[in-house]
């Protein structure tokens, strides 16, 4: 009985500690531009991306090459994971202001 709660506990435990271990990336929206423009993360490992919305408006943040796409309301944030990729660059986009709200995600060793 003993040894069943105690595989019940790590059970349990093991997507926190496995959550905890996920590389976090920032990245913040002011005058509908992107900050940093370009993002360094590491090849072949799983990202947790927090976007932050500064601006009063929504923007949507948008990839081809990640297969994301998430709306952050004005003064907002959303998380999104992404990865593991291969080293190479990833660009996306404010699909509300594409033509200002553009950058690149770099994955490299």
């Amino acid at each position: 009985m003993i040894f069943r709660k105690f595989i019940l506990i790590l059970l349990c435990m093991s997507p926190a500690i496995s959550a905890a271990t996920v590389p976090e990336f920032t990245i913040e929206i002011h005058d509908h531009l992107f900050f940093p423009s370009t993002l360094v993360v590491p090849a072949d490992t799983k990202v947790k991306l927090i976007i932050i919305n500064k601006d009063p408006t929504p923007e949507e943040f948008e990839s081809y090459e990640l297969n994301r796409e998430k709306v952050i309301m004005g003064g907002a944030r959303a998380v999104i994971f992404i990865g593991p990729l291969k080293s190479g660059d990833y660009p996306f986009f404010g699909e509300f202001n594409p033509k200002t709200a553009q950058g690149v995600i770099r994955a490299q060793h």
